[in-house]
Order: structure tokens, then sequence, then C-alpha cells
């Protein structure tokens, strides 16, 4: 769902925070006022290209932010490894954002970090969907025009393709493997002769050894320092030299003083015992600096084997092209693994290859059972949609669904394309070559209306849908819309008030005059919404020569 979008001097929109709801929104107001700049607003999060006109007057850049729900999944998908690394923990919510400098670049955000503008464009498109340009876009995409096809088919099979993403990946990932070691096997001695002295040099390493190590030098390199430090620390805590005075002699001293009074006073019982626990303590932290001053005697040459044996794990590193120890470990490791499993007698291509058989399989499998559901869909599905057609001033011809194979890829091995033919007799043509920007957004919502959820997007955007239609159309254009409203968010920019009527939330855009003119957005109270669909249907003087 589209939480809120923010809108800071762009084109005519000085200021405007707009917070939307479930169910249908509605968007009013007279030509002119403004609402075609609020559809290119969120254009610009769909990926549109940056102009210095957007920019408002005496302003150094414009802004657009959106926040929006994050479905789970949403980040699923090729491309968006990415921006999906960069959503901050426990954030269940997209904050998409568009910067519009005066020289007419244009900076995208994703949660405030910059991103590419195309990577922020096809996460959002996973979110909102918009009529106009957008709608005929989307609906020229085969892999669109199958998203909704599954989602016609219902739960079941958008479960399915969950399931066949993963098949996908774990087949794709067991294909490189089997690739590898395939090429790896001509030079099967030399791969022999790799592992081993992977193993070798690796050999004894464990996790932390280079941080400790590391640790260790910086001591043994500051030797002289730590020697002088911890022999007059010792000194001052506990002398050798009987004839001089330090600071555990002085408590001692000083308890002396105090043990023969702290039994008159029962109050000083306690600095006794903690005087006592005082000198205890401070003669054994002189034993143990001069035990540490004597470890430091008892290694002079504990240096040279410290860099030796770092510039044997840095040499490792650099031979095996490891970027840190963890990985060289990592690397050690699996060639163990790797050697273990030819010398118990398994061949890693032979296994490599049964992997592979079984990932193509599970793959095959899952794919089948999508194309399955979706054939059987097809007539159904060509069916309704020429019936909600009809209902949409988009009667007297046909919509059908063409399927064919393909290759098996992530979404199945299924290609789709819709087609239509507007009147009879016409030969049958792709919906996003035939149909007006209005006809499209018509269409588009006939798709979503039989389509489960509108194909999963939670948010739809209508800006032409009411271009050319009145009266009855315009009532089945409001009745789909509500009907589309109750499974996910509708958007609506619109001249009628049969569509706006049936809104929960109503907007209203009006032109404010000047200097210079500006455009305001403010959400109306229930109290309101009457008098701007009195507006919309010609005014109280024009109704009054109705009656």
């Amino acid at each position: 769902m589209l939480r809120s979008l923010r809108i800071e001097n762009f084109v005519l929109i000085r200021e405007a925070e707009l917070a939307f709801a479930p169910g249908v929104n509605a968007v009013t107001g007279e030509t002119g006022a403004g609402k075609t700049i609020l559809a290119q607003a969120i254009g610009l999060l769909l990926g549109a290209r940056g102009d210095a006109s957007y920019v408002g007057p005496g302003a150094e850049e414009a802004y657009v932010e959106a926040e929006l729900d994050l479905p789970e999944g949403s980040l699923d998908l090729e491309g968006l490894e990415a921006i999906a690394e960069l959503r901050p923990e426990g954030e269940n919510g997209l904050v998409a954002a568009r910067r519009v400098f005066a020289d007419g670049r244009t900076r995208a955000y994703a949660w405030g970090r910059s991103v590419p503008r195309e990577e922020l464009a096809a996460l959002v498109e996973r979110l909102l969907a918009m009529s106009g340009q957008f709608e005929q876009r989307r609906l020229s995409r085969p892999s669109f025009q199958l998203d909704v096809l599954d989602a016609y088919v219902g739960d079941d099979q958008l479960r399915r393709r969950g399931e066949l993403a993963r098949a996908w990946r774990a087949f794709v990932s067991a294909r490189r493997r089997h690739e590898e070691l395939v090429r790896d096997a001509a030079g099967h001695a030399a791969r022999l002769a790799e592992l081993r002295e992977l193993v070798e040099r690796t050999e004894g390493l464990a996790a932390g050894t280079e941080e400790d190590l590391r640790g260790e030098r910086e001591r043994l390199r500051h030797v002289t320092e730590l020697g002088a430090g911890t022999s007059a620390a010792a000194e001052e805590l506990a002398p050798e030299d009987s004839d001089t005075t330090g600071a555990a002699e002085l408590v001692a001293r000083a308890r002396e003083a105090l043990s023969p009074v702290a039994a008159i006073a029962q109050e000083l019982h306690q600095v006794d015992a903690e005087l006592g626990d005082a000198e205890v303590r401070l003669r054994e932290a002189a034993s143990t600096l001069r035990g540490f001053l004597a470890s430091l005697e008892a290694e002079p040459d504990r240096l040279e084997g410290v860099e030796s044996e770092l510039e044997r794990i840095a040499e490792a590193r650099r031979r095996f092209g490891a970027s840190s120890y963890e990985e060289l470990l990592d690397r050690g490791a699996a060639a163990r693994a790797e050697l273990d499993a030819l010398g118990a007698g398994t061949d890693p291509v032979d296994a490599a290859g049964r992997e592979l058989e079984a990932a193509k399989a599970r793959l095959d499998e899952v794919a089948a059972a999508l194309s399955r559901q979706r054939r059987e869909a097809v007539p159904r599905f060509a069916a309704d949609a020429t019936a909600a057609l009809s209902g949409l001033a988009m009667g007297g011809g046909d919509f059908r669904v063409e399927i064919s194979e393909r290759e098996v890829g992530p979404t199945g091995t299924d290609e789709v394309a819709f087609l239509i033919r507007p009147n009879p007799g016409l030969p049958f043509a792709p919906v996003a070559d035939t149909a007006s920007g209005g006809e499209l957004s018509r269409i588009a919502l006939a798709l979503r209306t039989v389509a489960h959820a509108g194909a999963g997007e939670p948010t739809v955007v209508f800006d032409e849908i009411d271009a050319g239609i009145g009266g009855e159309t315009a009532h089945a254009v409001a009745d789909a819309l509500r009907c589309l409203g109750e499974r996910a968010q509708v958007v609506t920019i619109t001249h009628l008030p049969q569509i706006a009527s049936v809104a929960g939330v109503h907007f209203r855009v009006e032109k404010v005059p000047g200097d210079p003119t500006h455009t305001q957005i403010e959400r109306l109270s229930e109290a309101e919404r009457p008098r701007e669909l009195e507006r919309m249907l010609g005014g109280a003087e024009f109704l009054a020569t109705l009656r």
C-alpha cells in the first residue's frame, strides 16, 4: 500500500504531504489545476526521466518521496540484490525518493541511500502500477502478462511461482558448479596439486590466528617500552630492594597504624579490612608484572617467528587470491573436503552431475505444474476479461490469450501474449499497440478486476481511466474501481463525479493565484466532499436548472 506521498517544489506544487488509505482514493480538481503534476510526480518514482522544468519557481531542486508497504518477497528479484542490502534492519516498508536539480540532473534514493534510477523503478513497479505511458509499457511486457494470468489462477499458483523461483536458483547454482568442475577436469593433475598445496599452506591455521599474531607482533615490537614500564610499575608497588618503600609497604604501614584503634571504633573495621585486601592485591599485581617481565625476557627471538608466520599467511592469501584470512580458511576447508571425496573414490564431476540432474528434474516438475494450470485457465480468463471489458465501454471486441512454449526459465516454460480485437472483423493485435491511453487504463482495470488482487500489486494509480466516457460507462468504471478497491489500494485522478463518489478518501487539487501561482492539494472532510461532487456535476446553479 502507498502510505504517503511527499512533494516539494515540483512544478507548481510548493509542498504537499498526502496520506493515503486502503481502498479507493480519489483526486479531483478543475481542469488545469495541477492533477497532471501529481501524476508526473508519481511517474518519477516509476523511473520517468527528470527534467529541469520540474523544478518549481525560485527553487534549486524538486523532491518526491513515497512511503510504501513492502510485502514479503518483494526484494526477491534478480537485479535487486544490491538495493535489498540497503534495507534497514527491522524496516517493513520502502521509502523511495527522486530528486531533480535545476540543471535537469536527478538522483534516486531508497531508504535515504542513493541507488540507480532503474533499480528503484524496478522495485517500485512491484508495489505500484500506474496507467498511461507506464501502463502501456507494463502491458507490453510478456512477464507482466504472465504475472496477471498466474494471479487469475489463484493463490496456489502464486505459491508455485515461489517454488519455481527457488528451484531455478538451485538449478543455476548446480549448473555453475558442474560447469566449473567439468572445465577443471582437463587440468585434473594441476587441480590436485593446487588442492594439496592449499591444504598444506593452511595447515595449523585456525579462526582468529592472524588477528592473534598481529596483536602479539605489536607487543613484541614494543618489548623495550613494555619491559621498562612493567619493571617500573612493579618497583613502585613492591620494590625488591628492602631499603625502598613501595605502595604495598605504605598500605601495610597504614594498616598497622589503624588496626589498634579499629578495635575501639566499630566503624573502622571495614577500612581496616579494605587496607588488608589492598595490600594483598598490590603485592599480587607486582608479582604478575614481574611474571610478564620474565616472559618478555624468555622469548628474545619470538618476534622473528611471528613475522615469519604472518608472512606465510600473507603469501598464501596472495597465492590463492583470498581477499581475507577467513576466505583463505574457507578455501582450505573446501580443498580438504574435495581431497577427502577424491580419496573416498567419489568423483566430484559425477556428484555434481547428479546434483544438476536432480535440480533440473525438480525445476521441470514445478514448471510443468505451472504450465498445466495456466493452459487450463486461459479460456476462462479470456472469457472473464472480455466480459469485464464489455462493461467498461470496450465491448464489441474480443480478448484473447495466446500461450506458447519456450525454454525453461525462472517463470517456467510459457510465453504469454494478450491480444485484443476492438471490433468484429478486425485482426487481433497486442493490447499495448491497439488501445489509446484511456482505453489502456480501462483494459488494465478490467484485467485487475478478474485477476486476484491486481496481479499482486498492492497499489494501482489510474490517471486517464475516465477519458472519453460518461453516463452508464462511468458508473460501470466506478463499480469496477470499487470492487478492485476491496482487494487493492486504488488512487484515481478523475474528472467524473461517478468515480469520485465511490472513494473512501477524497483529495482536491486547487490552483492558488499569486506571484507565483501555485497548486495546493488537500484532503477533504466528509462535510466538504458533497460540495466538491456538486462542483464536478456543474455547480449548484447548473443543478438548479435540472430540477
